[in-house]
């Protein structure tokens, strides 16, 4: 068996290699377009041999953080790969802040979203790494609140007719159309989770609440320690509801929103910000929220 010390430490896994680079990339200490050090440069850094880097190399690559190598040149950080403090599209940042919070040996998730479609796929990453053994949690905690189907949204919503307003049948067909989307895209991210009771023997709990109101925001709180927020943007456009119907809307799409992230260890007013969002979310939870059933 090789040896795994080097002057009596114990030497660096690929895996942890990948994620010290990858916290510089989030850092903003590597920026887009820069270019790695050589292999043997950081061989020599980690105190490892050039296979470990190159394994690690190939991890930042799958996981999108690196520019495809030419032959001899060390790699490029990709672009869009923004650091931590940079928002982002939400479909771009949640992924790899999940991977993060799923390290922990207890996951707790909490989320206020009109649907949970931009947590259902960003949830594919850190479910990837567990499925290649790269990560495994004990246990995940996942509690999401999602609007009532017995409430008038604000949106998605017709947009009325100059003459003499909303067609109630027009009405009906955008809130059903969303609530289907609402109650498919959370019965597969239920489904998706729990599946990991059998796969992996990790102890899951997935519970959605229903919300009396439309939010205005989506918030993504990960064990506690970051609060993620974006906010809707509701613009006015043409929409096909089924396959003969086309709609002008009041509508926001989620998953481009910029998404700005707040940590409790940066500073008191990131701390704040997480520890006021906490009470929020959990005051909703507690309160006037009521059971959801995604039927």
């Amino acid at each position: 068996m090789a040896d795994a010390t080097l002057n009596g430490r114990r030497r660096l896994t690929a895996q942890e290699i990948a994620d010290q680079l990858r916290e510089r990339i989030r850092e903003g200490a590597l920026r887009p377009g820069d270019q790695l050090p050589t292999q043997a440069t950081l061989a020599d850094e980690f105190g490892v041999e050039r296979g470990t880097v190159r394994q690690a190399l190939q991890l930042l690559e799958t996981d999108g953080l690196l520019s495809k190598r030419s032959k001899g040149s060390p790699p490029r950080i990709a672009p869009g790969t923004a650091a931590r403090d940079e928002p982002q599209p939400s479909m771009v940042a949640l992924a790899p802040r999940l991977v993060e919070a799923f390290h922990a040996p207890h996951v707790r998730i909490d989320a206020v979203c009109m649907t949970s479609e931009t947590l259902m796929l960003a949830l594919g990453e850190p479910l990837r790494h567990i499925h290649e053994g790269r990560i495994r949690p004990e246990s995940l905690d996942v509690r999401i609140l999602l609007p009532s189907r017995d409430i008038d949204l604000a949106f998605p919503v017709p947009v009325p007719d100059d003459s003499d307003g909303t067609d109630h049948s027009e009405g009906v067909a955008v809130h059903d159309r969303w609530l289907a989307q609402r109650n498919a895209q959370g019965q597969v991210l239920r489904h998706n989770l729990r599946s990991l009771r059998s796969s992996h023997d990790i102890d899951v709990r997935v519970t959605f609440r229903a919300l009396p109101f439309t939010p205005p925001v989506k918030l993504y709180l990960l064990n506690q320690s970051e609060a993620l927020l974006s906010y809707y943007m509701v613009t006015r456009r043409e929409e096909e509801i089924d396959n003969d119907t086309k709609l002008e809307m009041f509508s926001a799409s989620g998953t481009q929103a910029l998404l700005f992230s707040f940590e409790e260890r940066a500073g008191h007013r990131d701390r704040t910000f997480v520890e006021e969002s906490q009470k929020w979310f959990d005051a909703l939870w507690e309160t006037i929220t009521s059971d959801l059933t995604l039927s």
